[in-house]
């Protein structure tokens, strides 16, 4: 007869370290990143994440990114709905990484087109995110635990700030606003907010946070 696999299963919890790396190297990586980037090469702080590979830190971005990808390649779930969003958000977050950002101030025409691609990768990656948190990790097989009904608010929580960061970034992305916010940098705290969410969601998809008794 095969057994089931418990919570306590080898595999089980090699999974769930699995998850929690992921969120771990999410929670990490803007603060990294930035002070990085102040230690190596002084104070200031960049117009956006992506604009970190630009600078001494930029292979950190890269590899944190390619790193977040296969993990993400290796998700599984209850149905095919979970390998697929697994397999498009590793895309993604691979073409985030190598695809980088324009530079500024004058990037060449080849440099604009990659960069654009940039962006559709990131927008994508990050909506895939969302969707993960909303709408994969609330899932459940039979009666949901106390612990699972309070892990599934902090997805929509992460979900809900991922959806809004894109939704304000579009935002702030538009002239004049544009202009007129540059100097708060509005888009590497957006992204860092969108970051920060998928990596506490990651973090209690790995039970780290509100595991069950």
């Amino acid at each position: 007869m095969n057994q089931q696999s418990g919570p306590q299963d080898p595999l089980v919890l090699s999974y769930l370290s699995l998850r929690k790396a992921v969120g771990i190297i999410g929670l990490a990586l803007p603060f990294i990143l930035a002070i990085g980037k102040i230690l190596l090469q002084g104070p200031g702080i960049e117009g956006s994440i992506s604009y970190y590979y630009y600078t001494d830190t930029g292979n950190v971005l890269v590899g944190s990114l390619c790193a977040i990808g296969v993990f993400l390649l290796s998700t599984r779930g209850y149905d095919c709905r979970d390998r697929i969003a697994g397999v498009l958000a590793c895309i993604f977050a691979l073409g985030v990484a190598l695809f980088p950002t324009m530079p500024y101030p004058n990037p060449s025409p080849k440099e604009t087109v990659i960069g654009h691609f940039h962006w559709v990768f990131a927008a994508l990656l990050f909506l895939t995110l969302a969707y993960f948190s909303l709408c994969l990790f609330t899932r459940t097989r039979g009666n949901p635990t106390p612990q699972k009904l309070k892990r599934n608010r902090v997805y929509r929580i992460c979900g809900t700030l991922i959806l809004i960061s894109v939704a304000l970034i579009v935002l702030v992305s538009v002239p004049p606003l544009k202009d007129s916010a540059a100097h708060l940098h509005p888009i590497f705290w957006l992204e860092s907010l969108a970051v920060l969410s998928f990596g506490f969601a990651w973090l209690t998809k790995g039970e780290a946070i509100l595991k069950d008794q």
